[in-house]
């Protein structure tokens, strides 16, 4: 049976590394998957999902607004595909992970997102929030912060290395722009 699953945590957790991890193992088995990323996100180049350990490989990418049901249709209609997998979900609008939803019950296709929970002021990303509300299956992936204690928050750093308290949700960085907190240390460092 398909279903919708939401890996979700901070920066500097391994999601990438597990979805890719994850694709793999359906490939050994000789069964075709389908990668998609946001176009957001181009820090590995266009259409690259990466790891920060070296590991890396090419996906198709979702626009904001793109109907990832139309998407996936045309996709299955070119041949079986065993899973599909979704890397920076929290870029997906709640339409998007909706049109998800409906590809896994209709389609018959399993959908794998792997992202962010929140952002830097601690809120819900859209897809995230969705992601949330109807995933069939939610799993944690677990990291720590600087102190060994479990990391739940981040932190978004200027050019300078201030912590930001403001600024648009979406930033696109890594370990030069956010550093991945517990909830005590985010508190801290962001004056709450």
């Amino acid at each position: 049976m398909a279903k919708l699953y939401f890996h979700y945590s901070t920066m500097n957790a391994g999601k990438s590394t597990l979805l890719l991890q994850a694709a793999h193992n359906y490939v050994e088995q000789g069964m075709e998957v389908y990668l998609l990323t946001s176009q957001i996100d181009d820090r590995a180049g266009v259409a690259q999902i990466a790891s920060r350990i070296g590991i890396s490989r090419e996906a198709d990418t979702f626009a904001p607004d793109e109907d990832l049901f139309a998407k996936l249709e045309t996709r299955l209609n070119k041949g079986p595909v065993a899973c599909v997998f979704v890397d920076e979900a929290q870029f997906l609008s709640k339409a998007q992970v909706w049109q998800l939803a409906c590809a896994v019950d209709d389609l018959h296709v399993p959908v794998m997102c792997y992202g962010l929970r929140v952002d830097f002021l601690g809120e819900l990303f859209p897809g995230s929030a969705a992601l949330l509300a109807w995933a069939d299956e939610m799993r944690e992936i677990r990291t720590i912060d600087q102190t060994g204690k479990k990391a739940t928050m981040v932190v978004r750093k200027d050019a300078d290395g201030r912590v930001m308290t403001s600024g648009d949700q979406v930033q696109v960085g890594g370990n030069e722009t956010y550093v991945s907190l517990s909830r005590r240390a985010w508190r801290k460092a962001m004056g709450k």
